[in-house]
């Protein structure tokens, strides 16, 4: 048996998080175990200024600076092999990225990499959904964050179409979200809908899961589309600090929570589908299932 670590950093729009991966190899029954060792998240909102002013301002690009430098010392006492830090939509966006990243490197010593949407869409494809979805059923796999959205589409257990969308919690929370964009969303789930009859969402993401928790929902079952509405109706009536009393959210969740909840309703509305799975798999496990198959090719 043997065991090797390995490390994903997810900067997003809203927060970046620090995933580490037991994986483990068992040449005796060829197989291979991916484990979650820790998961550290720091609420360093980069898409608030960036969907606002264009850019990374001074005092942001310190305290990412200070996370990733935290998250260097953590890698190394980890004895992680392999690392990958990846960057999405408020970072590609900034003006001044290629600056944010030069200064983090030489602060941090470690190397963000800008993906685009596109890519984000591979790559959150990579965390085990073959196991997820099942045979001549069509699942539509659906990633909320800060600044945007990502969906693929699967049916038979093929991957037939993703797409990235400009429309993410931050964003609406700012008014930043094109009418254009919103179009083309609901354009391109209409087609799905037209094309297949039975669909279930497959959510990803920190706001559907705290939902999914709220909704005292067990990992095995489903969330209903009704039941979201009426979640995103009744969390409508909060202002923020009562979601934070009574809900028990963080000050960095209980503002987001809303408009992921409407997103989320969009997209089922649009597409036809009316129940929802929620798996806890994200961006950072995509990026280690890549780092791993790098590895070992």
């Amino acid at each position: 048996m043997n065991l090797k670590k390995y490390a994903a950093i997810d900067i997003g729009s809203n927060a970046i998080r620090l995933l580490i991966m037991n994986v483990v190899e068992d040449e005796d029954e060829d197989e291979t175990g991916f484990q979650k060792s820790s998961l550290i998240r720091m609420p360093v909102r980069l898409g608030n200024e960036v969907f606002t002013t264009g850019i990374i301002s001074e005092q942001n690009c310190k305290r990412l600076s200070l996370a990733m430098e935290g998250f260097s010392k953590f890698i190394e006492l980890s004895d992680v092999v392999a690392y990958r830090a990846c960057a999405t939509s408020a970072m590609r966006e900034a003006a001044n990225s290629l600056e944010v990243i030069e200064y983090v490197k030489e602060k941090s010593g470690l190397q963000i990499e800008l993906i685009s949407g596109q890519e984000e869409a591979e790559i959150l494809y990579s965390t085990h959904l073959g196991n997820i979805v099942k045979n001549r059923n069509t699942y539509l796999y659906i990633d909320v964050g800060g600044g945007s959205t990502e969906m693929t589409l699967f049916s038979n257990k093929e991957r037939l179409a993703s797409d990235s969308f400009r429309i993410g919690t931050l964003r609406l929370l700012n008014k930043k979200v094109g009418i254009a964009e919103i179009k083309r969303m609901k354009k391109w789930l209409n087609e799905i809908k037209f094309k297949y009859s039975s669909i279930t969402v497959i959510g990803s993401g920190g706001n559907i899961n705290k939902i999914f928790k709220l909704k005292n929902k067990a990992p095995d079952q489903t969330l209903y589309r009704d039941e979201l509405g009426e979640f995103y109706y009744n969390i409508k009536k909060l202002t923020v600090n009562e979601r934070i009393k009574k809900l028990g959210l963080n000050p960095d969740r209980a503002d987001v929570i809303e408009p992921a909840a409407k997103i989320f309703l969009k997209a089922m509305k649009w597409s036809g589908a009316h129940q929802i799975m929620v798996p806890k798999i994200g961006l950072a496990d995509g990026i280690i299932q890549h780092l791993y198959a790098k590895n070992n090719t």
